[in-house]
Formats: structure tokens, sequence, C-alpha cells
């Protein structure tokens, strides 16, 4: 069976999927507490991270769940692909993710994203995009949920790299909570740029939650994008490029 066949199999289930989820689920969800929103439209995760497995061939590696804290914390993962923002979803729900405005807007999965508290930024205005972070990064963190935000900003190709922006780290420091590392090679088995799919071991690591308390954002991102760096030299087939450091240029928030 070709990887082309595969991957036409998979996105038959992943919009007959989402099309009966809107159905189903969508109707439902505004009248649901928030936790009960998570359980709910998370089915469609867990769908698709088992449909990825069994039609596209896809075997995997996740170690370290016994790293993730019981309360609140700020998820910085590397970002590649859609692949991880549906498993980081699921692995500590409920988690307010923050993403660009655009993906609102997208049927039945916008509508979804918005019954989740997301925080939606309008990347085209950087300075407010930032002041949006801070306010209600923090918010929802003092709420009792999780944030997840990708530090490096949009997708990166594997074997690429790209300057680490600190705002995670910023909103982690002032709300007193951890940050939990993760890395993945998830752009490998699903490219960001292609519709094909390709077979293999997908390996997610999860590392020790990283504490802010009497600690500045910078000394944690640099922590944050060391442990990552490290971890994708070890469980990527692609081999890292370099770029400068998230710490170069950026002014210091506190």
């Amino acid at each position: 069976m070709t990887n082309a066949f595969r991957s036409l199999v998979f996105y038959l289930g992943y919009f007959s999927a989402m099309l009966l989820c809107g159905v189903l689920f969508l109707p439902l969800a505004p009248f649901l507490p928030l936790a009960g929103r998570y359980r709910l439209l998370n089915l469609y995760n867990y769908f698709l991270i088992f449909w990825f497995r069994v039609a596209c061939n896809v075997r995997y590696d996740i170690q370290g769940r016994e790293h993730i804290p019981a309360g609140p914390c700020v998820i910085q993962a590397n970002h590649q692909c859609e692949w991880e923002t549906v498993f980081l979803q699921v692995m500590k729900p409920p988690v307010c993710t923050v993403l660009k405005q655009e993906l609102l807007r997208i049927p039945i999965f916008g509508w979804g994203l918005r019954l989740l508290r997301p925080i939606g930024l309008d990347r085209s205005k950087p300075a407010r995009a930032m002041k949006q972070v801070l306010t209600q990064g923090v918010a929802r963190l003092q709420s009792g949920l999780s944030v997840l935000i990708f530090p490096e900003g949009t997708r990166v190709d594997p074997g690429q790299r790209k300057r680490y922006n600190k705002s995670g780290t910023v909103i982690a420091c002032r709300a007193g909570v951890p940050v939990l590392p993760v890395a993945h090679n998830a752009g490998e088995r699903w490219p960001g740029r292609y519709w094909i799919k390709r077979p293999g071991v997908l390996r997610v690591r999860i590392g020790a939650p990283i504490p802010t308390e009497g600690r500045t954002p910078d000394e944690v991102l640099a922590e944050v994008e060391r442990w990552i760096e490290m971890t994708l030299e070890e469980i990527s087939d692609v081999p890292r490029g370099e770029t400068p450091t998230a710490l170069e240029a950026a002014p210091t928030a506190k």
C-alpha cells in the first residue's frame, strides 16, 4: 500500500469524523461546563491520533507522561505540524491554546475551538498580541487552566530552527507556575507542507517541569530551549540546523 493511498484513506476518515462530530457534538457542547466540553470535543482528537496510527502505519513512542504536573502549567513544545496540536490537547486537559485568530474562522473546526477558551491572536498586530497573551494567559492559569504556547510562534520544518519567543515563560513566571517542555518529531511523519504522510516512528518526549519561582523569563526560556533542542537532537531523524538563540535582540519582560 503506497503512502499516497494511505494518506487518502486517512483524510477520508479525518474529514468524515470532523463532519460527524460537528453534527453530533457541537450543538451539545455550549450547554456543558468547560471540563465537559473538553471531554466531549476531545473525542475527535483521540480518534484522529488513533486513525493516523492505523491508516498511515505510524508507531508512537511517547515517554515522560509521569512528568505531567497535577496543577496548571505552561506547556511549551516545538511546532512542526498539526499532529502535536491535537496530541497536546489530550495530554493535559483542559488546556488553553494560544493560536492564530484565523483558525477560529474555519467552519466546524474553528467553532469547536472557540468553545475551549483559546487565546486567538491577530499576528498582524504583534504589540497588541503580546499584551493579549500576557493578560489573558495569566488569567487562564489563575483560573486553573494550563496554557499551550509554541515558543517558535509558527510551524518549523524538521531540521530547521527559529528563534524562541519568551511570552510563554513570561506568563509562567508571572503566574508562578512551572513550564512543561515537550519535544517531538511529528513533522517527519506528518509533513506540515505536504498532504502525503510517512510511516515510521513518531517520538514524543515530555520533560520534567521547569520551575519559575524566583527566576526571570530569560533564565527559564534558556532552559526550555536547551532542553527541547537537545532532545530533538536525540529523537529526530533529520539533523537540526542553526539559528540565533531566543535571547538575542529581544527586550526583557518581567
